[in-house]
């Protein structure tokens, strides 16, 4: 059974970048990511082969440190065989950070980007969709 899409789920924590020297942190995140997306997918799933688009929207506790950019790679690793068979297949990506100190709104948000907005920080929204064109202004 394929994931049905849009899928959305949470990952609590701080993301950890690809250039971290530390091992074992990158293999945390990657696990951290991938039980998170396991609870959100039907039992007996298997990884989609379809083109998708991925939203990432981090939630830091204060200002954000290091590069917005540091989250993609290592997150997207960790869906791999699990989600889609492989990241080649991701051909859109969102990505934004909304710290505390900045105004931002979102136009009809999702059940789960609200309980992200709402719940403990740090935390990371990720949207997989297979529509390539969907208009994400949430």
């Amino acid at each position: 059974m394929e994931p049905e899409f849009p899928f959305e789920f949470i990952v609590l924590g701080t993301p950890v970048s690809f250039q971290r020297a530390n091992s074992a942190a990158r293999q945390a995140w990657r696990e951290q990511v991938r039980d998170a997306s396991a609870r959100k997918l039907p039992e007996g799933h298997f990884a989609t082969d379809q083109p998708l688009a991925v939203t990432m929207y981090y939630f830091p506790e204060d200002r954000m440190v290091g590069d917005i950019d540091n989250i993609i790679k290592l997150t997207l690793d960790a869906l791999r065989r699990h989600v889609y068979l492989d990241d080649d297949q991701v051909e859109r990506i969102v990505i934004q950070k909304f710290e505390r100190d900045r105004d931002f709104t979102f136009t009809d948000p999702s059940e789960t980007l609200v309980a992200c907005m709402a719940g403990p920080k740090p935390a990371l929204y990720i949207r997989i969709s297979t529509d390539l064109n969907e208009e994400l202004n949430r």
